[in-house]
């Protein structure tokens, strides 16, 4: 089958892959009739005839690209357009340590140690979609940053799309290890260039050792024919902190699965989000942080605001195990609807099953407070600029907490683009 005629059988996980793809045949597509999924349907996406082997990528200038980059730093890129890595794009480094490409960590014997201890290891086998990319998955990056380094720069990694094919499915895998110590930032986008449908199922594992910190920023801008699944595994040990930041701003349909395990003490977990949707998008926020061991915190933030026929889904989960007393766990979903055709589904959960914790979580959902901005209006702001203001006040704080300032600017003017209106002060 296509499976085995493109995917070399002599490749050190070809078992792995194997029983992956035994898996998600076994599995199928997730439906609605899964509790996980009972408000996202993929039967368009099920529906669409998906190139899954590009033959090859067209050529990209990076003066076409340049927007889609953080431009304005300097920064290391792992850069892939149509599935394929572009070395002329790109700029990696094994200078202390190594920020390069998936194919060269699972084929050359010098990684065969760190990949032995690290591939697929945090990933769900109970997930079909993460088994499917588990299968044909040929590329993606590999980020191993060693004990005490920090890399001199942050990483971007970039998918692009260019519609060589007439609808195409993208499967990057990504390894990311931060050993004791260690410090990362990472910045991944996925970007069609093209009107062709796109399908992307991302894979992405994330060790943090002990005292280890990272930071992972997914920018999601993308066209009305591009549809992203993002899964993303996080595993940490004691005292590290890891902080993931969403930023949902567009794509046709968005699933973003994010899973963090504390397997050790005094460990930080952030996970924030903003969404500002419109048309008929589609974003789908799916969390779960799974308090192993006591004494652990982890702190959940997600905004949403939607217009038009725009449809949010928040499906946020926290289980703390009997053991894992002194749990601090925070989770918050709060969403405007600036239409009265647009649709939020929410549920956050709580599995407590230790009795020394502080655990919170809620949702809200409503309009813009018509009191608020009367009084606005009342002092000279245009009623369009007074609600932008107010919605941007609503999801400021969830940019606090973003560590490069470029990136902060970057995602302030995405907001400002969004909302239609010059906010009028300096972002």
């Amino acid at each position: 089958m296509a499976f085995e005629n493109n995917v070399d059988i002599d490749h050190p996980i070809h078992d792995v892959r194997t029983e992956a793809i035994k898996n998600f045949e076994e599995k199928g597509f997730p439906s609605k009739k899964d509790e996980a999924w009972k408000y996202t349907s993929l039967n368009s996406l099920r529906n669409t005839d998906f190139s899954i082997f590009p033959k090859e990528a067209n050529a990209l200038e990076y003066k076409d690209v340049k927007k889609y980059f953080l431009h304005e730093i300097d920064t290391y890129k792992i850069v892939f357009i149509d599935g394929i890595y572009s070395s002329f794009l790109s700029e990696t480094t094994h200078d202390g340590v190594d920020i390069c490409l998936m194919s060269s960590a699972l084929t050359k014997p010098m990684y065969k140690q760190v990949m032995d201890v690290y591939f697929n290891k945090a990933a769900s086998k109970d997930e079909s979609l993460t088994s499917l990319n588990t299968a044909f998955s040929r590329e993606g990056a590999y980020i191993y940053i060693p004990k005490n380094k920090m890399p001199k720069k942050p990483v971007e990694i970039i998918h692009f799309a260019t519609g060589n094919e007439a609808s195409l499915l993208l499967q990057p895998r990504n390894l990311i290890i931060a050993e004791e110590n260690a410090e990362l930032q990472v910045i991944e986008r996925h970007q069609s260039l093209t009107a062709n449908e796109v399908l992307t199922n991302s894979v992405t594992e994330i060790f943090a050792a002990k005292n280890a910190i990272v930071d992972y920023y997914k920018v999601q801008n993308d066209s009305s024919k591009a549809s992203l699944i993002d899964n993303t595994y996080i595993q940490q040990k004691d005292t590290s902190v890891v902080k993931v930041h969403t930023f949902s701003f567009g794509g046709k349909l968005t699933r973003n699965n994010l899973n963090f395990y504390q397997n050790g003490q005094h460990i930080d977990s952030t996970m924030k989000g903003v969404t500002i949707l419109g048309e008929k998008q589609h974003v789908d926020h799916h969390t779960l942080v799974h308090h192993i061991e006591p004494n652990c915190e982890s702190h959940q933030d997600y905004k949403g605001i939607y217009g038009e026929n725009a449809t949010g889904v928040f499906n946020g989960k926290i289980v703390v195990d009997k053991i894992a007393q002194k749990t601090n766990a925070f989770q918050q979903n709060n969403n405007i609807l600036v239409s009265d055709k647009a649709t939020i589904n929410t549920k956050p959960q709580l599995e407590i099953f230790a009795d020394d914790v502080k655990c919170s979580h809620g949702c809200t959902i409503g309009q813009l407070d018509e009191d608020a901005l009367f009084y606005l209006q009342s002092r000279g702001i245009p009623q369009k600029e007074a609600r932008a203001l107010m919605m941007y006040a609503f999801a400021n704080n969830v940019l606090e907490s973003v560590r490069i300032p470029e990136l902060k600017t970057r995602i302030n003017k995405l907001i400002a683009k969004k909302l239609g209106v010059n906010l009028g002060f300096d972002l």
